[in-house]
């Protein structure tokens, strides 16, 4: 009878102790030899033998093991195969080592003692009725969640805290294995930028280059965890088409829901950092390029590193102190690479500068030359000549200006997108091809769709990405309407001078009046943008990255540059930016008309006039409301630094905040 039990407590059910459809192991009732009160103890014992079938049939589904009973398997399906999951059915299967040692010792016992009682067996096999069942339900969670990969490290640390203490060491056993094929991805990721992760089971995750850009961004957003973890995304592994490399086709983020919940976000980000710097150096195709970046981002102290991760290994309990300790100082000495890389021996202050100069407009006179070459180019919807004839005109204006660099001009490139676009509203119609000669960029003409495309040297991709790039030129098209704007109303200053010397009525100095508050608001915004945004933002930038040697300090502390020049230009603020928009668009319309007034006939253009006029004052009313409102809580700094650009002396106060009269009386 105690063999056929011992038998039943390995999984093999026999005549006596039989498998029901739920797949317990039962004793087969009515029995005329076993009393009532053996029936229910023989039952309770044999439930260690159903949660040990359960435990073998799992390990054999899930790891590729032979069948150890000849018993049909549950009907449920495996789960989705992976080396977690296999390590997990490894470790299970060592906990269970000590139950089928103390089987093989009960069995022993009873051949030398025939005499021994079904008490005993109970007894010797005690410990397991508590740790047998918290097994069965982790092996309910990893079913019921199709837990994969990371995942199922996530579901065994939230039951490890546990009060007794053979459920505890079985549970840090598993844990304990499962642990060494995180490891080793992570040895294989950090200090080889190799993922060897065919399951996909880490929690950094390659994304196909293919993806749409807005499908990308939106994975950046969402696994951004506080706008972070997806950031590095494209900086590591976007490819600089000059220097002769194929840009790869792969990128990399984080899977939230993969990431282990004892695994801080920061540390993760961490680890995806160095991992895709390691293998930016590592690409067989980029190592002409690395004469000056040295043989090992890592040092050579790949060997050293992998010491200490193969060390934390081995440690029986996991510790996040010691852990994170040890990625720190992986991180460390790959930012300070980087660090030296980037900014001594690639010159990113020199590379800062001319990206101010030409994509934030800080060569003032070379694009003053250049709106000049390219007016007649760009007032009119681009054909597929328009590219290459703004080159050329881009190309004449530096040389016009005596910007004789060749290698740095070579590094530009004006992009003129052709697209349709909807007509735009009339003002004249036989003007109304000229409409965008000066004023902010429109769908249907040039201007709206260029953009300036920089050329980027290895290694500075990794932090002017095309994602930075596209930023930049969203303040280059806002700053070249500005200008352009600007300069028109210097030109209707040079027509309404010689008009003044001919000529004097009141409709003259109505429109004298009408530009003079035009310029007045569209120079001090102007001074605004390159002063106190500029400027200023530049000076901070430069300081923090003259403070520090870590390249993440520098890329975190550029990508802040941006968005503070994006913000302080109100280019995220959608009210003022298109109250900015409506204000250099009547500006554009009121040059139009001054520098083309003499082909209508004066009525047409007295009410254009006014209808201007009307629109400006509507709109400079709203923009001292916007400016004054936010002053007044004190939530933008930046909108009262404006603000006191444009009414330093009072006079936008006392006017009520309204620029631009041009009354009736100016027909008269």
């Amino acid at each position: 009878m105690l063999h056929e039990v011992i038998l039943a407590l390995s999984g093999c059910p026999g005549s006596i102790f039989v498998m029901n459809e739920k797949f317990d192991i039962r004793l087969v009732p009515d029995l005329p030899f076993i009393s009532r009160t053996e029936e229910e103890l023989l039952n309770r014992l044999c439930e260690l033998g159903s949660y040990y079938y359960r435990f073998q049939e799992f390990i054999r589904k899930n790891s590729g093991c032979p069948a150890v009973t000849k018993i049909p398997p549950p009907e449920s399906s495996c789960l989705q195969p992976g080396l977690y999951l296999k390590a997990f059915c490894d470790g299970l299967d060592s906990v269970l080592d000590p139950y089928r040692k103390s089987l093989l010792d009960i069995e022993q016992s009873v051949l030398a003692d025939p005499h021994l009682t079904v008490a005993f067996v109970q007894s010797s096999l005690d410990e397991y009725r508590h740790m047998f069942p918290f097994l069965v339900s982790i092996l309910e969670q990893i079913s019921s969640q199709n837990a994969h990969g990371c995942h199922i490290l996530d579901i065994l640390h939230k039951n490890s805290s546990h009060g007794l203490p053979i459920v505890k060491a079985a549970l840090q056993q598993i844990i304990f294995t499962c642990h060494g094929v995180l490891y080793k991805q992570l040895a294989s990721w950090m200090l080889h930028g190799l993922l060897l992760d065919k399951h996909e089971e880490f929690f950094i995750q390659m994304i196909p280059s293919t993806a749409p850009k807005q499908e990308i961004q939106a994975e950046e957003d969402e696994l951004g965890l506080s706008g972070l973890s997806g950031k590095m995304l494209q900086q590591m592994l976007q490819i600089d088409k000059g220097i002769g490399v194929m840009p790869t086709n792969e990128q990399f983020c984080i899977r939230g829901e993969l990431l282990p919940c004892y695994i801080p976000v920061r540390v993760a980000e961490k680890i995806l950092f160095v991992g895709e710097s390691v293998q930016l150096f590592l690409s067989e195709r980029r190592v002409t390029t690395m004469k000056k970046a040295g043989s090992s981002i890592l040092k050579n102290k790949e060997v050293v590193f992998a010491k200490q991760l193969h060390e934390l290994s081995r440690e029986s309990e996991f510790s996040l102190r010691e852990f994170e300790e040890c990625i720190d100082r992986i991180r460390t000495c790959v930012a300070e690479h980087l660090w030296k890389l980037v900014v001594e021996e690639s010159n990113l202050f020199e590379q800062l500068k001319i990206l101010k100069d030409f994509l934030l407009l800080g060569r003032g006179e070379l694009f003053l030359a250049f709106i000049d070459q390219a007016k007649h180019l760009l007032k009119m919807p681009p054909t597929s000549t328009t590219q290459h004839d703004v080159n050329v005109a881009f190309n004449q204006a530096a040389h016009n200006v005596l910007l004789d660099d060749d290698d740095l001009l070579q590094k530009f490139q004006m992009i003129v997108d052709v697209k349709a676009a909807p007509p735009k509203k009339q003002i004249k119609p036989d003007i109304t091809s000229e409409i965008s000669q000066f004023g902010p960029p429109t769908a249907e003409t040039g201007w709206s769709s260029l953009r300036l495309d920089y050329n980027v040297e290895w290694p500075l991709h990794i932090l002017f990405t095309p994602g930075v790039l596209d930023k930049y030129n969203t303040l280059f098209r806002f700053l070249l309407a500005v200008k352009r704007v600007q300069l028109a109303l210097q030109q209707c200053w040079s027509l309404q001078m010689q008009e003044k010397r001919s000529k004097s009525s009141d409709q003259s100095a109505a429109k004298w009046l009408l530009r003079t508050h035009m310029a007045f608001l569209v120079d001090n915004l102007q001074y605004y943008l390159q002063v106190d945004v500029i400027e200023s933002q530049y000076s901070v930038l430069l300081e923090k990255i003259q403070a520090t040697r870590d390249f993440e300090a520098i890329r975190l502390s550029h990508d802040q540059f941006i968005t503070a020049l994006l913000a302080q230009s109100f280019q995220l603020m959608k009210p003022v930016s298109n109250c900015l928009n409506e204000i250099l668009e009547n500006c554009h319309n009121f040059a139009l008309l001054v520098t083309q007034g003499d082909n209508a006939g004066p009525e047409w253009e007295i009410e254009q006039l006014e209808v201007i006029a009307k629109s400006f004052q509507r709109q400079s009313s709203l923009l001292f409301r916007i400016l004054s409102s936010v002053r007044s809580h004190q939530a933008s700094p930046h909108l009262a630094q404006l603000l006191l650009r444009i009414d330093f002396n009072k006079y936008f106060s006392m006017s009520g905040g309204q620029l631009g009269s041009y009354g009736p009386t100016s027909r008269r």
